[in-house]
């Protein structure tokens, strides 16, 4: 290994731990203040459970619940400090073009996974919760612990919102020219058997009401990840012409 390939490779570690460095800082401001308004916090995911009345059973329960609630609120709030610094690390690799789309699909990964959390707060979550505490409660009386409520609807509100990325990364891919309208239309088969599995992973009951919630707008946003590219690819057809 040459001398500037050595300096090349410390450079890189010395901007790598630099950018992590900046990324902790974040989550950490993050995590402060999320603490502060825990109770707020507390209140918002709560509320889809519509009055359930929550207990902990262990004497490090609540304390262990209340760090999982900031350290999530935390990354969340971090989240454009975290994709900056990922993105900035990464751009030195990436043709002007490519870097031209990352900076354009940046705010719509935000708006789509705030779509998506939003969707499973208010739409997904208040039925799966009313089926999960009225099954069997004819037999049993429901006394949910609050670590496993919080640990189940933050694993819903993060899984949804992951999956309504799928329009935001398909479109990127279009327009990389990695995937292509008719190669997605062509999927769209497998498109839906996969909705309706992450339907029935993400969702906590067999209920397949619940599961379609789930696997209907999966399947929409795939028809809308058809239509983007397509757009896309006409555009593409369109400079071409313009400039020949």
């Amino acid at each position: 290994m040459g001398l500037e390939e050595k300096r090349g490779i410390s450079f890189h570690l010395e901007e790598l731990r630099r950018r992590l460095i900046v990324c902790l800082v974040a989550v950490a401001a993050g995590i402060a203040i999320s603490f502060i308004f825990a109770d707020q916090l507390f209140n918002l995911l709560i509320w889809p459970a519509k009055g359930i009345s929550l207990i902990f059973v262990e004497v490090t329960e609540m304390l262990g619940t209340y760090m999982q609630v900031c350290l999530i609120s935390g990354i969340i709030l971090a989240m454009p400090v975290l994709a900056y610094e990922l993105i900035a690390f990464v751009a030195p690799a990436l043709t002007a073009k490519e870097k031209s789309y990352v900076w354009i699909v940046l705010p719509f990964i935000f708006l789509m996974f705030a779509a998506g959390v939003l969707f499973a707060y208010f739409i997904l979550i208040p039925p799966a919760m009313q089926f999960l505490l009225s099954f069997g409660s004819d037999i049993a009386t429901p006394q949910i612990r609050i670590g496993n409520y919080i640990s189940l609807v933050a694993r819903l509100l993060l899984a949804v919102g992951l999956v309504f990325e799928t329009p935001v990364i398909t479109t990127f891919l279009a327009r990389l020219g990695v995937v292509s309208s008719r190669w997605l239309a062509a999927q769209w088969k497998w498109a839906v058997i996969l909705a309706f599995i992450l339907g029935a992973l993400i969702t906590p009951t067999l209920d397949p009401v619940n599961q379609t919630l789930v696997a209907l707008p999966l399947i929409i946003l795939y028809l809308l990840s058809i239509l983007l590219a397509r757009l896309f690819e006409k555009r593409k057809i369109k400079t071409l012409e313009v400039t020949t």
